[in-house]
C-alpha cells in the first residue's frame, strides 16, 4: 500500500493574508488536518472556505496522537499539520511526528510561510548573518543561568520568545548580563498593533511595562573582545567565591573550577571538603 505524506504547513501569525497559495492548495487536498487547537484552525479554514476532518494535536497529547497519525499515514492518507500560528515544530507541536515519519520512511514535505522569529530578526536592525534561536528561556533556575551565560558570551545575534506576563522578569534577568547592548522587542507581528522597540536594555524595560501580545526579543551579540582568564592568578577560594556569587551550587562550581584549571573534579573536591 502506498504511504501517505505529511505536510508541515506554515499558517499566518496574525494577518490572514499571509497564507500562501501553496498552503491553501495543500489544505484543500489533504485527507486530514492535525491542528494544535482545532477551534483556532477552524476559523482559518472557514475564512478559506475549506472543510476537512480535524484532529487535535498539541503538546499535551503529542506522544499519544503521533501513533494515531502514523497509522493513518501508513494507510495511505495525506495529513497536514498546522500550529495556531506560524511554522509547526518551531516552539510548537510537530517535531515528534516528523521524527517518527522519518523513521517510518514517510515523506515529510515543508510548506513554507510565516515565522515570527525570522520576521522579527529582519526588521530588528541587528546583524542577521549569524544568529542563535533559543526559543523560551527555561524556568528551571540552573538551566536558566546556563542559557543566560550563553547569551552573555555569544557573539551572534540571539533570538528569544517570551510571554507577556513573563516579559519583565526576563528583561531584568537580561539587564544583569547585557550591560549596554542593543535589543529589539518585536510584538504583535503582522497584526494591527505591530510594534518594534529598538533600544538599549534599560530603556526597553521602561517601555515594555504592561505590554500585551506575542513577544520576540532580538539581542545584539557580544562585541567585546573575549579575554582569556588566567585563573592561576587567583586562589582556589577566590575562584570558588566568584562562581558562588553568580548563584551556582557547590557541585557545579567544582565542575567549573576543574574545567578552568584543567584539573580533575576529585582533586578540586578534596580541597573544599570541610
Amino acid at each position: 500500500m502506498k504511504k501517505g505524506k505529511l505536510y508541515v504547513v506554515a499558517t499566518p501569525i496574525g494577518n490572514l493574508e499571509d497564507i500562501t497559495l501553496r498552503a491553501i492548495k495543500t489544505l484543500q487536498e489533504v485527507d486530514i488536518i492535525a491542528a494544535e487547537d482545532t477551534r483556532h484552525t477552524l476559523k482559518l479554514l472557514n475564512h478559506l472556505k475549506i472543510t476537512k476532518p480535524l484532529i487535535s494535536y498539541h503538546r499535551h497529547n503529542e506522544e499519544v496522537k503521533t501513533k494515531n497519525l502514523i497509522e493513518k499515514l501508513l494507510e495511505g492518507q495525506d495529513i497536514a499539520i498546522v500550529s495556531d500560528a506560524g511554522t509547526p515544530g518551531i516552539c510548537d507541536p510537530g517535531e515528534v511526528v516528523i521524527k517518527n515519519c522519518i523513521e517510518e520512511n514517510i515523506e515529510v514535505i515543508p510548506i513554507p510561510g510565516a515565522c515570527a522569529m525570522i520576521n522579527a530578526l529582519i526588521a530588528s536592525g541587528l546583524e542577521t548573518k549569524e544568529f542563535n534561536f533559543l526559543g523560551f528561556l527555561p524556568l528551571n533556575k540552573k538551566l536558566r543561568k546556563e542559557k543566560l551565560e550563553e547569551i552573555k558570551n555569544s557573539k551572534k545575534t540571539i533570538i528569544l520568545y517570551e510571554a507577556p506576563h513573563k516579559l519583565q522578569t526576563t528583561l531584568k534577568d537580561l539587564e544583569k548580563i547585557l550591560e549596554n547592548r542593543k535589543i529589539t522587542l518585536a510584538r504583535e507581528l503582522t497584526k494591527i498593533h505591530e510594534e518594534f522597540i529598538r533600544e538599549e536594555i534599560q530603556n526597553i524595560i521602561e517601555k515594555a511595562e504592561n505590554l500585551k501580545g506575542e513577544m520576540v526579543l532580538i539581542i545584539e551579540g557580544n562585541k567585546k573582545e573575549q579575554k582569556t582568564n588566567n585563573y592561576e592568578n587567583i586562589t582556589l577560594e577566590e575562584h570558588y567565591k566568584m562562581y558562588e556569587n553568580q548563584g551556582f551550587e557547590k557541585k557545579e562550581i567544582i565542575k567549573k573550577i576543574a574545567k578552568d584549571r584543567n584539573l580533575s573534579k576529585n582533586e578540586i573536591y578534596q580541597k573544599f571538603i570541610k
